[in-house]
């Protein structure tokens, strides 16, 4: 898949600020990943903790916690990761999934999907 990089915006989920992220899209990332200090600054509460594998196989824990996303022309609740300091932001597959959106990786965009009741 051709990577490529969307923009959103962020808030807490009392909507006080949004903020815009430019995010590589990674549909193999569950979820959404921030780097912590950008959710701090916003007040994003951690809601809890889960346990992430690593492309190197390494198992990491990072707190996690809801966040508003504006993405496409829709404002939905999303889970975010508080990432590592040095971590780049990705916008993962349930977010997308949230959004109803999917990826076109030939033209590089993201595309409205309809969702699965099979």
């Amino acid at each position: 898949m051709g990577a490529f990089n969307a923009a959103f915006e962020i808030a807490n989920m009392a909507g006080d600020r949004f903020v815009e992220v430019t995010a590589l899209v990674d549909t193999g990332s569950t979820y959404t990943i921030i780097p912590a200090k950008h959710l701090i600054r916003l007040g994003v509460e951690v809601e809890g903790r889960r346990r992430f594998e690593l492309a190197d196989n390494s198992l990491v824990e990072y707190p996690v916690g809801q966040v508003r996303m504006r993405l496409e022309g829709q404002e939905l609740v999303v889970l975010a990761v508080f990432a590592a300091e040095d971590s780049d932001p990705l916008l993962g597959v349930t977010a997308l999934e949230t959004f109803g959106l999917g990826v076109d990786p030939i033209n590089q965009r993201l595309i409205p999907i309809p969702a699965l009741l099979k």
